[in-house]
């Protein structure tokens, strides 16, 4: 699809015997949420970090808006609109709120971090800080402590960071991870307006979150795509159905 903000071909990665991606590939529409899902050793996670350039593919292809990065360093690939979130919180736990999102836009610009202490009162870093924070419902606590949050808040202070960024892609890896039932739905409705306007390619294991938010769902299995469908479609798929979601009907 020359339209795809993200086109994965054929990408193939190997740990020993075992085959973590074989031949994936699958693609993202711009605006588009994308869901993978599949069983603990799928390969969701190891395609993620391919895409991310964590991880380097034995064969195959990354194209993200028509540009071949497969060779790309992690930098590179935040710093042309790629942003990836992790299943574990990595913040400054000891700055606050607002200066984590700060510095996260101060670090895709390519900014030195030897001139943090005057520029985290710079405007052009603080103004977008606080739109992030507000977009997620944290503009109250801009001033907090990190360690100040809850668990489900540093998720939330997380997607500020890289929506801080102006992603084009989004790569959200169990973003509902450790969360209680409230903070999932919160989350759930942090992430709802990203529909139409950011590339999501989501990997979470909630179905009801997926079914909730995706547009488009690749069901994996031993490194390759089963199938590709609509969430109803995944829905009534028998294959499916049987080996991740249950017969529930």
């Amino acid at each position: 699809m020359t339209d795809a903000v993200l086109e994965v071909r054929d990408l193939s990665k190997a740990f020993g015997a075992v085959q973590a991606s074989d031949r994936l590939s699958f693609s993202v529409a711009p605006g588009q949420v994308h869901a993978l899902i599949g069983p603990n050793g799928a390969g969701k996670s190891t395609a993620i970090a391919q895409i991310s350039g964590e991880l380097s593919p034995d064969s195959g292809q990354i194209m993200f808006e028509g540009r071949d990065i497969t060779s790309l360093p992690t930098y590179q690939r935040a710093r042309g609109g790629m942003q990836r979130s992790y299943q574990i919180t990595s913040l400054f736990q000891d700055l606050t709120v607002e200066d984590n999102v700060a510095m996260a836009i101060q670090a895709q610009q390519g900014h030195s971090f030897r001139f943090w202490g005057a520029a985290r009162k710079a405007s052009v870093l603080r103004e977008p800080a606080n739109d992030a924070l507000a977009r997620v419902g944290l503009q109250a606590k801009a001033a907090h402590v990190v360690t100040a949050l809850s668990h489900g808040e540093q998720r939330q202070l997380e997607i500020a960071m890289v929506l801080a960024t102006k992603p084009r892609l989004l790569l959200l890896d169990e973003p509902m991870a450790g969360m209680g039932q409230s903070e999932s739905r919160a989350m759930m409705e942090i992430l709802r307006p990203l529909k139409g306007s950011v590339g999501v390619l989501l990997v979470e294991h909630d179905m009801d979150v997926v079914f909730s938010l995706a547009d488009v769902v690749s069901v994996l299995v031993k490194g390759t795509v089963l199938m590709t469908g609509t969430p109803d479609e995944v829905r009534r798929d028998s294959r499916v159905r049987s080996a991740y979601l249950g017969d529930e009907g």
